[in-house]
């Protein structure tokens, strides 16, 4: 009865080293990869499209809900919520360029090598 407890415990050591192990070695032999150029312009337009055609919905719906009660707003609450769409994209576009600019800025090294072009 005493092996079979001890047994397991060892076992879980075990695994639980190797994968510390693994962690380890998977961790110092990967670094990140910098976005590419393509990648963050889909990025961009996915942020964009996606709150344009949201803001659009919601404004379509809007206007439909309120002619289905008899109150004829259409294109009212579209323009309005389309626009709004607009300003969250782009909203969001600003905030992916930050962060981008903030993971590239984090990877750059801190003291560059200063290019002496003076021709004294």
């Amino acid at each position: 009865m005493g092996m079979s407890a001890q047994g397991p415990d060892r076992n879980l050591r075990e695994l639980g080293e190797r994968l510390d192990e693994a962690q380890r070695k998977r961790a110092a032999g990967s670094k990140p990869t910098p976005p590419t150029q393509m990648g963050i312009a889909f990025r961009f337009a996915t942020e964009l499209v996606a709150a344009l055609l949201i803001g659009g919905a919601l404004g379509w719906g809007l206007d439909w809900l309120f002619g289905y009660f008899g109150i004829h707003t259409k294109p009212v609450f579209l323009i309005v919520f389309f626009m709004l769409g607009a300003a969250a994209g782009i909203r969001g576009v600003m905030r992916a360029a930050n962060e981008i600019n903030a993971d590239i800025a984090a990877n750059m090294p801190a003291n560059p090598a200063k290019v002496d072009d003076d021709e004294e």
